[in-house]
């Protein structure tokens, strides 16, 4: 299997370092990785590093420091692409997938609205199974889909209804252009859903024929480092007390007794693969409230940024190609990168 991850920008390089990582388990041969953006200085020690690794890069433009490959022979060669380009590049980039004589299918991250199948490992795996394209859903999708399925089954069975508040970081990290300086709240743009959050939770839910109740509030916070979901969830009588679960190593939902997303960013740093948290979302578990009257629960959680996302996107490759072991192959992905607690 020859793999592309076109763009390494934020998630582009983690796709890339847990596909090096996993090489071998993936049933991965050869992987190519296609940088869009000028070769300057200083990008030169990440992109040596993933030469010395294996990769092969491409790039438009010759480079006398690097040995980099022309895009042009890509159509004829790659069998899976990780489209981990800018918003709205994605869904230009299928027409010239179209062309890959070897394809056989192929993801993109988040915003790309028509790309292909909108997925979340764990959620709607079986509507991706040997499918060519996915879209796989944003962070705080995942954020919100994965707190629905802790109170719950893969089916939503016992959610009446539910409300979130997205409490979200302005930018990366590693950049700035998008930093505010104060909390900024979001238009909601529709009496149904609010914002967007719970119009594409909405989606993801559709294609297992779920449709539930969901509404969503946001505001962008000067914070670099987590997103937050207050959550308040409707539960009917069959369903009420609610069984809080014990997060176990390789689940997608983790738990933690931290109030600070600095500290648990931190946690992440110091003892996740590359520093990352790849949690679907980090339930705040000593910090729960419950409505007996109305049976709610209510209570927080923190979403790894773009980090919980990642996996799925691994998931969705061994799916598309029908890997039969894909399932067992991400268990043991899962054991590794799944701590239950942070």
């Amino acid at each position: 299997m020859r793999v592309l991850v076109n763009g390494l920008g934020n998630i582009g390089s983690s796709i890339l370092n847990l596909l090096l990582d996993f090489q071998a388990e993936l049933g991965i041969g050869e992987l190519h990785a296609l940088k869009n953006t000028s070769l300057n200085a200083w990008n030169y020690p990440e992109l040596q590093a993933w030469q010395q690794r294996g990769v092969h890069l491409h790039h438009a433009a010759d480079n006398p420091y690097l040995n980099v490959l022309s895009p042009g022979i890509l159509p004829e060669y790659v069998n899976y692409v990780f489209d981990c380009t800018a918003n709205g590049f994605g869904l230009r980039n299928k027409e010239w997938y179209k062309y890959f004589t070897q394809l056989r299918g192929g993801c993109a991250q988040g915003s790309e609205y028509g790309f292909g199948q909108p997925y979340m490992a764990g959620i709607n795996d079986a509507v991706i199974t040997g499918q060519p394209w996915a879209q796989i859903v944003s962070c705080n999708t995942h954020g919100s889909a994965s707190i629905l399925r802790y109170f719950a089954d893969q089916a939503m069975n016992g959610i009446s209804d539910a409300d979130f508040v997205v409490v979200r970081r302005s930018e990366d990290l590693g950049s700035h252009q998008r930093l505010v300086s104060a909390n900024v709240v979001s238009r909601h743009r529709d009496a149904q859903h609010g914002t967007h959050h719970a119009a594409d939770l909405g989606v993801l839910l559709a294609s297992l024929g779920i449709d539930l109740a969901v509404q969503s509030s946001d505001v962008t916070t000067p914070s670099q480092l987590l997103h937050a979901i207050r959550f308040n969830i409707g539960l009917q009588p069959a369903a009420w007390p609610p069984r809080i679960k014990d997060s176990q190593a390789g689940d997608w939902v983790a738990q933690t007794a931290k109030f600070d997303s600095n500290v648990v960013f931190e946690a992440g740093r110091r003892y996740g693969r590359y520093g990352r948290i790849y949690a679907h979302a980090i339930i705040v578990s000593n910090n729960l409230l419950f409505d007996h009257a109305q049976r709610r629960v209510k209570g927080w959680a923190f979403v790894p940024q773009e980090g919980n996302t990642i996996l799925s996107s691994l998931q969705a490759f061994l799916l598309q190609t029908a890997n039969p072991s894909a399932l067992d192959i991400m268990q043991k992905l899962r054991l590794g990168l799944l701590p239950p607690l942070w």
